[in-house]
C-alpha cells in the first residue's frame, strides 16, 4: 500500500466578505492527512468545482444551506481518486464524487460518495454537464418551468454552465426559439455559432436589455430561465407572454451588494400576464436524476450537446477562481485543478 501524504493543502474561509469576497477572506492551510476511518474512503482530488451559490454561503445567514465555518474547510463537489478505503464497496483507485471541495485531500463518508466512470466522459463533466449543474439545467427547464414543446426560451448568464445546458435542452426538446444574454461578445458568438441559439445579446454593451431582448424576441417569450435577476428579470417579464412561466435559478447581479437592490419595477404584469415565477434549489429534484443522466449521456453521445469548462489551474488558485466566476470570466464550468 502506498504510503500517504503527511499533510495536504485546504481553504478556509476566515473572515465573512463584505461585498465582493476579497483575498485576506481566506487563508490555503495546511493540514495533517488522516487514514480514512471506518466507513469512510480518502480521496485525492483532481478536480473542485466553484458555484455561485457558494458566496451566499459565505455570509452568516439562516438560508436553505448552512453557512461556512469560519476557519474551517469550505466544501462543494470534487471528484477524484480513492487513495484509502476502510468502507465496503470501495476500493483504492475508484474514481468518486463527492462534496468536500477545496482541498487536496478529502476523508469522506462512504455514502457520501458516488463511483463514476471515467471512461464515459472526463472527469470534470462529472462536476458539470453530468452533475449538479447539468441536473439543474435539466430540472429547471423540464420541471419547475413546465417547457413544452414550441415555447419561446430566454435564458440569462446563458453562457455558465447552467444556462449554456438550459438554452441546448430547450433547443433539443423543440422550443420555436431560444434566446440568451451573456457578458461579451465571445460569449454571444459562442451561443450562437456551437449552441444554437436562436439569438443573443452583450448585456454589458449593447444598451437596454429590455430593447435588447424585444428585438431578439419580437412574439415574446414563454419560458425564462434566470440565472442574473434584477435588469434582466425586468426585461423577462416584459417581454412575458400570457402563462409564461420562470425558473428563479440564481441572482448573481445581487450576490456582492451592499445595499439592498431595487426589485423589478414591473412586477404589476404578473397579474394580468397570469405568470408563474418559481424559485427551484436542484436538490428537491433528486428523482430526476436516472432520466437526467440517461437523457443527458444520450445528447453527449450524439453531438447535440456541447459543452465548455473553464480550468485554473493549483490548488493555490482557488480563490482566484472563485472571483473570476463571479466576474463572469469563465466559458461554462469553472473548474479548479489540482496538480
Amino acid at each position: 500500500m502506498t504510503a500517504l501524504p503527511a499533510s495536504g493543502r485546504e481553504w478556509h474561509l476566515v473572515a465573512r466578505p463584505h461585498g465582493w469576497p476579497k483575498a485576506e477572506d481566506f487563508a490555503l492551510r495546511e493540514v495533517p492527512v488522516a487514514e480514512p476511518g471506518e466507513g469512510r474512503i480518502l480521496v485525492r482530488n483532481k478536480h473542485f468545482s466553484v458555484d455561485p451559490y457558494m458566496r451566499g454561503r459565505m455570509n452568516d445567514v439562516k438560508s436553505y444551506t448552512p453557512p461556512f465555518k469560519l476557519d474551517h474547510p469550505m466544501d462543494g463537489a470534487a471528484v477524484g481518486e480513492v487513495v484509502a478505503s476502510d468502507a465496503e464497496g470501495f476500493a483504492v483507485g475508484d474514481q468518486v464524487l463527492h462534496g468536500l471541495g477545496w482541498r487536496e485531500y478529502a476523508r469522506v463518508p462512504a455514502q457520501y460518495a458516488v463511483k463514476v466512470d471515467a471512461s464515459l466522459a472526463p472527469l470534470s463533466a462529472y462536476l458539470g454537464v453530468l452533475g449538479m449543474t447539468g441536473l439543474t439545467a435539466y430540472a429547471g427547464l423540464f420541471e419547475t418551468a413546465s417547457f413544452k414543446e414550441g415555447d419561446a426560451v430566454f435564458v440569462s448568464g446563458a453562457a455558465g454552465a447552467v444556462g449554456s445546458q438550459v438554452g441546448q435542452l430547450a433547443r433539443i426538446k423543440g422550443a420555436s426559439r431560444v434566446i440568451g444574454s451573456a457578458g461579451s461578445d465571445d460569449k454571444v458568438k459562442l451561443l450562437t455559432e456551437e449552441y444554437g441559439f436562436d439569438a443573443a445579446f452583450n448585456y454589458k454593451t449593447g444598451g437596454s436589455i429590455k430593447e435588447q431582448l424585444k428585438q431578439a424576441a419580437p412574439d415574446g417569450i414563454d419560458v425564462y430561465f434566470d440565472n442574473v435577476g434584477g435588469e434582466h428579470l425586468e426585461a423577462a417579464l416584459s417581454s412575458f407572454n400570457l402563462h409564461g412561466r420562470a425558473t428563479i435559478c440564481g441572482m448573481i447581479s445581487q450576490y456582492n451588494s451592499t445595499e439592498a437592490t431595487p426589485a423589478p419595477r414591473n412586477l404589476a404584469v404578473i397579474i394580468g400576464k397570469r405568470l408563474r415565477l418559481q424559485g427551484m434549489l436542484v436538490n428537491d429534484h433528486k428523482a430526476l436524476q436516472p432520466q437526467f443522466v440517461k437523457d443527458v449521456a444520450g445528447w453527449l453521445a450524439s453531438g447535440e450537446l456541447k459543452y465548455r469548462e473553464t480550468f485554473v489551474e493549483g490548488i493555490e488558485n482557488g480563490y482566484d477562481a472563485f472571483v473570476g466566476l463571479l466576474r463572469g470570466e469563465n466559458t461554462g464550468k469553472m473548474i479548479v485543478t489540482l496538480n
